[in-house]
């Protein structure tokens, strides 16, 4: 056996995967424990490779190893352990074959035995077979990893030019923090790409001569200037405007956590600065009215921005609303601009407010209902804490009684009596439970919805003209229902409390001038009998 090991030669094959740093032994570890294990026999050394195996035919040194194994240049082969050979079940073939062919007559591993014999190949591709199961299940978990990173908000892969990956996380944990060096420079870029003055081979002349910005280096490159392409693509990412399309090419788009360097209307003008459209990217766009109004065809209402880009770099941005057509596509009903839409809406609410005096006054009586219903609330509260002691004392006394030693025999009460009492007296006590819960509720709902309608109906109309989207669109659905939109004219049914306003708004300011000041107790009557009149201060 020794004088057979002498005569055969030995590739020494080492390798660690560039996607997985933590080997558990390094390619200079693998030298010296092959050495120390076995360095008795003709070993002749291969190039170290950092390729992951997991792959066919795409490690070269592995290649040639097989192939200078069947021109009889060496029939063994040193290695770690069976999945430095292989990790895919092409290469693991090329192994068993060349074993079955008499090629390869022997393995040697440091952390694994093999013996050139049908149960030892048997083993060997147990072995490799269990390698390619751990390689296929770290790259799903890796995967699965690099998903809830994204879902997350922190793009997976490396950081593109004015941001940095976080190098002290743990892999999966790594998140994006802007470049110190470079950040400033690129939204430099963006700014001056704003300005329509410069074109885009004029921006990379300032970009590599001015602003000094570069690429920063890598494992395989320098750190170097821009090149025009580069730029191009720069200024076409969505992820600086805050997005980022995960996995590529599924149409799903993400918000990142990352800070950005122009707003989405900023890259907008940037896309049409360039004269394309750009790569295709998130629909962020919210309007403020879709899913509210229908159309007079019994279709929702959606909307749409157009821009118009005009020679001297202004671009103008409209948004129309305007028929689905999915019940009838030859609905011949026409859009409507939301500047047209929005003066309808503050024709209605303008017709809706209410003088300063009117809300004062009606929240200085719905202050006066609150304070009386809470008199009278007290007192209704002290009587039923009463009858809740009451009860609780009967309950108490009924067992005192049913278990008392007079009652051994059942005489006094039998059990049936005991427990017909006890659940009678256990629901009264519940119901009292309730109605002290409860005490005061539905007052207190109805006064405070009342007093928001009162709110809406004094500054709703500069709430809504000064308001973001999401207050628009809270003060639109407020109104009321049934938002048609027919002939570009919107009609809709007014909530009740405000139609209520609306027919009595004239005749209650008129009135409200009769009873000034309002908190004279002589006025008091007139004030209950006036408000007596409208419904909505009525309940």
């Amino acid at each position: 056996m020794e004088q057979k090991e002498i005569k055969i030669k030995y590739f020494l094959y080492r390798r660690k995967s560039t996607d997985d740093e933590r080997q558990v032994l390094s390619l200079e570890s693998q030298e010296e424990e092959a050495e120390r294990k076995f360095g008795n026999l003709k070993i002749i050394k291969l190039p170290p490779e950092s390729i992951s195996a997991f792959t066919p035919y795409k490690r070269p040194v592995f290649f040639d190893m097989i192939e200078r194994i069947k021109k009889g240049e060496a029939q063994g082969i040193i290695a770690w352990h069976p999945d430095r050979l292989s990790r895919n079940p092409i290469d693991a073939a090329q192994v068993i074959y060349l074993l079955d062919t008499g090629h390869l007559k022997d393995l040697k591993f440091g952390s694994y035995y093999f013996d050139n014999s049908p149960e030892g190949k048997m083993m060997l591709q147990i072995t490799l077979s269990q390698s390619k199961y751990s390689s296929d299940k770290l790259s799903k978990d890796v995967k699965r990893g690099i998903d809830k990173k994204a879902k997350m908000g922190w793009r997976p892969g490396l950081a593109t030019l004015g941001y940095l990956n976080s190098k002290t996380k743990l892999k999966g944990e790594q998140d994006i923090s802007n470049d110190p060096e470079r950040f400033h420079l690129v939204k430099r870029l963006f700014q001056l790409m704003l300005t329509g003055i410069y074109s885009v081979p004029q921006l990379l002349t300032i970009a590599n001569q001015e602003l000094g910005l570069t690429m920063p280096a890598s494992k395989k490159r320098l750190r170097r200037k821009l090149h025009l392409s580069e730029l191009y693509s720069i200024l076409s990412k969505p992820f600086y405007y805050g997005w980022y399309e995960w996995p590529k090419g599924s149409g799903n788009w993400i918000q990142g956590n990352h800070e950005p360097v122009i707003t989405e209307k900023e890259f907008d003008r940037v896309q049409f600065l360039l004269g394309r459209k750009g790569k295709p990217r998130p629909k962020t766009h919210k309007f403020a009215f879709t899913g509210l109004m229908k159309c007079s065809c019994g279709a929702m209402i959606t909307a749409e921005e157009k821009f118009k880009h005009q020679k001297n770099g202004n671009v103008h941005h409209y948004i129309y609303y305007h028929c689905t057509r999915k019940i009838n596509p030859d609905c011949i009903e026409k859009s409507i601009e939301i500047k047209d839409l929005n003066k309808q809406l503050d024709t209605i609410l303008a017709d809706l407010t209410i003088s300063d005096k009117f809300h004062k006054w009606a929240i200085w009586y719905l202050h006066e209902i609150r304070k009386e219903e809470a008199n009278a609330r007290e007192s209704t509260i002290v009587a039923k804490h009463k009858e809740y002691e009451r009860k609780t004392n009967e309950i108490n006394s009924l067992l005192l009684k049913y278990t008392s030693p007079e009652n051994s025999d059942g005489q006094l009460m039998t059990e049936k009596e005991y427990v017909d009492l006890r659940s009678r007296f256990l629901k009264e006590k519940q119901l009292l439970e309730s109605e002290l819960n409860a005490q005061g509720e539905e007052t207190e709902k109805w006064i405070e919805l009342t007093e928001k309608t009162f709110n809406l109906a004094r500054f709703g109309r500069i709430w809504f003209n000064e308001g973001d989207l999401d207050t628009r669109r809270s003060i639109f659905a407020c109104l009321g229902s049934n938002f048609i939109l027919k002939d570009q004219k919107l009609a809709l049914s007014l909530q009740k409390p405000l139609q209520i306003i609306f027919e009595s708004k004239n005749e209650v300011e008129k009135e409200l001038e009769k009873l000034e000041p309002l908190k004279i107790g002589s006025n008091k009557m007139k004030v209950e009998t006036f408000a007596a009149r409208f419904p909505v201060l009525s309940g």
